[in-house]
């Protein structure tokens, strides 16, 4: 008996410590747990990197995860060490992040926007937002897939949809719309495959997949984030931005990425810190501020859960002490259409800029069209590329048409806003995502 106890403490103690537990674990929890010693963030990482492996690629197959960094473990594996020997060198050290597939990394992955043209491209510079990930000690874990080309090729496009990735499945109901066209980044941190990932939005594509897989998304003021190394849509509009569980690790993420970049006109230093999410909102953090509650948001009376959602979430504003101003609306008239515009020229523009710069194969969308015409069975299974012909069609940033839409999408925008504020005294504005 005594023989037999010994061999079974042998292999037990052969046996690696069991896998940590993980789910639904915030950046504050991870960071409590390594500098208790009771992880490590090539634990973590591994951990991270085994979940992909049965949930996205094999279980529901989720399919949010274009490719994982094949340096993810020793990244983490350095990380741990210089923790040991320095301390930690802020929030995120040893922290996985996804990327959004479309974000460059001068690494052994590709930056493929999802397109099976660019499945082989790796562009020689670190983005401007990776490189200040890095800087904060996060691990890349991988990029996320994403509606091909930010869903900006065809106008009978399925949200979550590459040519690379194949379709993106919603956790929650995989017969539900991901929506996009972060659909990856948003399914990933949903799914618990990253503690918090990046995503892109030109027009919505950070907050509907982040509104629809119910995770925290921030669009920032253009130019918070660096433009520099992302495939581009629309330079007047494009921003990547945070995606994650929590409202802290959201605003975690967004402070890490931020940062004065000599090479994007546009880029800006924030105004002040980002504020400490810890402690819960004090009974007078909203008190006399005035929020509008807004009421002609689009799909609005479409569904009775999202108004009684709605109608629970002004409550609790008011319960915080804000003063709710209700009845808001908006009139945008043809901004929508002008934008529309806006956004094909700055895409030929644009893109051509940055398959330049980075030494892609193709160095037009001309090139790129004529690609997808010549592998179309690949490429072009169930849509095609009519915005691709649209903004080819264009004529440059000089065209009169662009002028005038820019400067009317803008104001039409810019009035509605400044009006609503400045007529209501407002603070802010809430609508469903």
């Amino acid at each position: 008996m005594r023989f037999a106890v010994v061999i079974v403490a042998l292999i037990l103690a052969a046996c690696e410590a069991p896998a940590p537990q993980l789910e639904e674990i915030s950046i504050t929890e991870l960071h409590d747990r390594m500098q208790r010693g009771e992880i490590s963030s090539e634990a973590v990482t591994a951990w991270y990197l085994e979940r992909i492996e049965t949930v996205d690629r094999a279980g529901p197959a989720l399919r949010s995860v274009l490719e994982i960094n094949p340096d993810a473990l020793t990244i983490a594996r350095a990380l741990d060490e210089e923790w040991r020997a320095s301390g930690p060198r802020g929030p995120l050290h040893g922290v996985p992040v996804l990327l959004k597939g479309n974000i460059d990394t001068a690494d052994r992955m590709a930056t493929s926007a999802g397109s099976i043209a660019l499945r082989r491209h790796r562009p020689p510079e670190d983005a401007f937002l990776v490189q200040r990930l890095r800087d904060a000690g996060a691990v890349i874990l991988g990029k996320a897939n994403l509606s091909e080309w930010a869903n900006f090729r065809s106008t009978m496009s399925s949200s979550g949809w590459s040519s690379l990735g194949g379709q993106t499945q919603n956790p929650y109901d995989t017969a539900r719309n991901p929506c996009g066209s972060s659909s990856g980044s948003a399914v990933a941190v949903a799914a618990n495959l990253a503690a918090v990932a990046v995503g892109t939005e030109t027009d919505g594509s950070i907050m509907c997949p982040a509104g629809v897989n119910g995770i925290v998304g921030i669009k920032p003021t253009l130019g918070l984030i660096s433009r520099s190394g992302i495939i581009p849509i629309a330079h007047s509009q494009d921003t990547a931005g945070p995606m994650a569980r929590s409202v802290r690790d959201a605003a975690l993420l967004l402070g890490a990425m931020t940062g004065r970049d000599a090479n994007d006109p546009a880029s800006h230093e924030l105004d002040a810190p980002v504020p400490d999410y810890t402690a819960n909102l004090a009974a007078d953090g909203l008190e006399g501020r005035r929020i509008g509650v807004l009421r002609n948001y689009f799909g609005a009376g479409d569904h009775p859960h999202v108004e009684e959602v709605y109608a629970a979430s002004i409550e609790v504003l008011r319960q915080a002490g804000a003063d709710i101003v209700d009845g808001i609306e908006l009139e945008l008239g043809d901004a929508g259409s002008h934008e529309y515009t806006v956004l094909l020229h700055e895409f030929k523009h644009g893109l051509g800029a940055y398959l330049g710069a980075s030494g892609a194969d193709f160095a037009t969308l001309a090139d790129l069209i004529e690609f997808n015409d010549a592998n179309a069975a690949e490429a072009m299974p169930i849509f095609g590329q009519e915005i691709f012909l649209a903004a080819e069609a264009t004529n440059g940033l000089g065209d009169p048409a662009y002028v005038e839409a820019l400067a009317e999408s803008k104001w039409l925008a810019g009035a509605a806003l400044d009006d609503a504020f400045a007529n209501e005294r407002l603070d802010a504005i809430v609508a469903p995502t």
